[in-house]
């Protein structure tokens, strides 16, 4: 069985790791008994090396089993998917046969045969447009209900707050289900068309592709936008208003104050989480799962015009055992989103000026 034999493998290198950790551990702990006895002072008996771990090495008892865990339970299976690319395992693979390692051919085939690269790029445009558009639409539509609810004329703040929070405490699947039934042809919104004399309209249909992808856009808003608004609020709430009590008697207008000042301040508190929101909704894999799954169109290899990188990958291994070529976009998936966060978050003035706004 290839995959039990690659699986006890990955387990063998980490054995392996393990045991070099101990070893150069131990020439360490040599060197300083060693020491120790130059200096004239009696080496660690093993009783009070071991009691160190309840006192001063108490982090090291802790972290154990954290570890172990991280270990097993995501370590194992990163490696495992990365190695699982560049062979052929797949669902005519079945034990005891053993599958091959073809180096580049999964990526190869992925960038260039007629029958993975049309789907592929096309899907990763619309998964970057996605990524883009939508994270700028919950980041900015949060903002604005922060700063609308920050207005000392509103009235009843406290209710208006918790409010929103209503659509993030459902869970989002629910979310989901409930506006796919919202607009099938049976729901509340085509009943409403019906009933004014028009005809059904199919939101979610084959040949529905920018309104579909539309409606995704305010769904995820729905979810997302609560968790932006109550950040930024806590952000606004500890802005010293003074800079923009002096910015107002210069003369700037509130689009001003809000340019030189607000979203400077907001933006650099909230980079890192813009960072985590753009990579949570570049793998949003619920979103069009449960609004649109199930539909292949021609012109895609077993995918949809909604589809992501991340349903493609799922469609791809889960529903039909391509399981190498899965795999592959994976790791293509990793790369682009770690590679962008980590460049953007290097320039960015929370990481090279981290007492800007101390």
């Amino acid at each position: 069985n290839s995959v039990l034999l690659l699986i006890l493998g990955i387990l063998a290198l980490i054995l392996i790791l393990l045991f070099l950790c101990c070893y150069f551990n131990n020439i360490k702990d040599v060197k300083k008994t060693v020491l120790r006895v130059q200096q004239g002072k009696n080496p660690l008996t093993f009783r009070e090396e071991a009691s160190q771990l309840l006192d001063r090495k108490f982090y090291l008892s802790v972290l154990f089993f954290p570890i172990l865990g991280v270990c097993i339970f995501n370590i194992v299976p990163i490696v495992f998917m990365i190695f699982i690319a560049f062979t052929n395992y797949g669902g005519n693979i079945i034990p005891p046969e053993l599958v091959d390692w073809v180096g580049f051919q999964n990526f190869k085939k992925l960038l260039t045969l007629s029958q993975f690269a049309p789907t592929f790029f096309r899907i990763l445009l619309w998964n970057l447009l996605w990524a883009v558009v939508s994270t700028a639409i919950n980041y900015f539509g949060g903002l604005f209900l922060a700063l609308l609810l920050n207005k000392k004329c509103v009235k009843g703040k406290a209710f208006w707050r918790a409010f929103p929070v209503l659509a993030y405490a459902i869970p989002g699947f629910i979310t989901l289900l409930a506006f796919k039934f919202m607009f099938s042809y049976g729901g509340p919104i085509n009943q409403l068309i019906i009933g004014a004399g028009h005809k059904a309209i199919g939101f979610l249909d084959l040949d529905a592709k920018w309104t579909a992808r539309i409606i995704g856009f305010g769904v995820n808003a729905w979810i997302s936008i609560p968790t932006t608004m109550l950040l930024a609020t806590g952000i606004l709430s500890n802005m010293d208003e003074t800079l923009s009590e002096a910015a107002k008697i210069d003369g700037a207008g509130p689009w001003k104050r809000f340019k030189k000042i607000t979203f400077p301040f907001v933006l650099f508190s909230t980079t890192p989480v813009l960072i985590t929101q753009f990579m949570g909704n570049f793998n949003n894999f619920g979103i069009f799962y449960f609004l649109r799954g199930g539909l292949y169109l021609d012109g895609y290899f077993l995918a949809s015009d909604t589809d992501l990188l991340i349903n493609w990958l799922y469609n791809l291994s889960i529903d039909n055992n391509y399981y190498n070529i899965g795999a592959a976009i994976s790791l293509v998936i990793f790369l682009l989103t770690s590679i962008f966060s980590l460049l953007i978050y290097v320039r960015s003035h929370s990481y090279r000026e981290e007492d800007t706004f101390q």
